[in-house]
């Protein structure tokens, strides 16, 4: 399968997934489950799901409806936090992938409660179904996916963007908030997808740790690219949103021609750190080339 192919196939397999792991939307109550649903289905790209199945389906021999499970949390995490992100005491966005924001579409209320909602069910989703052949292998994927989530990671890295807001921060600050905000939970998807099924070993981990902090951190570097360069209707959100609250961004420190050289940079290492362990991480090296080089 070529690589179109197959980012389009496990796509289409995560939504399914997630449609039979959401609650029916006419289960009570009814508004927060179809909150719930309307965040997560039915948009994104699933660049974490593919980031799980990118790396398990090919290095640990891991059974496709375990790597659904482990994606399917990956991305309920994520939804909740795009959810929370856009209520008005966060960022205030109107618009997400290209619809209105949950808060809008219901009320703040119900967006508050299905985000709270969708963690608890990205941790309910790993604890019915067997990701890893051991037990404490699982337990590793359920404390790789907390401690993504919390205050040393998303959460906090979400903390320090509220209050840089208006703030130059340096280079170092900089990173140190994205790699916790955006590229916690991209290396949690990378290393529960290395330790679905069978797992790898030491050396393969570590390479496949140093690749997804690259990637993590890519992601938001061209995030802040395509937000100062792109349009609200290819983005699927406000453009240009970063720069009128006056936060700090890769583009905003270093200008837009460095920041791309910087990118490029960090894809280049990314590449760099999978050549070791040969062609199953073909998937993993297209990945890095489709986070670097899409459009929205």
């Amino acid at each position: 399968m070529n690589f179109p192919d197959w980012l389009t196939y496990i796509q289409q397999r995560t939504e399914t997934a997630l449609h039979a792991v959401l609650p029916a939307a006419s289960l009570a109550p009814v508004k927060l489950h179809g909150a719930m649903r309307y965040a997560v289905l039915g948009g994104g790209k699933r660049v974490r799901a593919l980031l799980v199945h990118g790396t398990g389906g090919f290095l640990t021999h891991a059974r496709p409806e375990q790597l659904d499970r482990a994606a399917c949390a990956v991305e309920l995490i994520h939804a909740y936090s795009l959810i929370h992100d856009d209520l008005p005491c966060m960022d205030d966005d109107k618009l997400r992938r290209g619809k209105p924001t949950v808060h809008v579409e219901y009320d703040e209320a119900t967006a508050l409660l299905a985000g709270d909602a969708l963690q608890t069910l990205a941790f309910q989703t790993l604890t019915e179904y067997q990701v890893c052949t051991t037990a404490a292998g699982q337990i590793e994927i359920i404390q790789l996916l907390s401690q993504a989530a919390g205050s040393h990671g998303m959460v906090g890295g979400q903390a320090i963007d509220i209050a840089s807001a208006g703030c130059e921060l340096t280079r170092e600050e900089l990173e140190s908030m994205h790699v916790r905000k955006t590229g916690a939970l991209i290396r949690a998807a990378v290393l529960i997808g290395a330790r679905a099924g069978e797992g790898v070993n030491d050396d393969r981990r570590r390479r496949l740790d140093i690749y997804a902090k690259r990637i993590g951190l890519l992601y938001q570097v061209v995030d802040d690219i395509l937000d100062m360069a792109s349009d609200t209707a290819t983005l699927g959100k406000t453009a240009g949103k970063d720069a009128s609250c006056g936060k700090p961004t890769y583009v905003s420190l270093l200008g837009l021609a460095d920041a791309r050289r910087f990118a490029n940079d960090l894809l280049v290492e990314a590449h760099d750190a999978l050549a070791p362990l040969g062609e199953r991480t073909s998937r993993l090296h297209e990945l890095a080339d489709f986070i670097a080089h899409r459009a929205s």
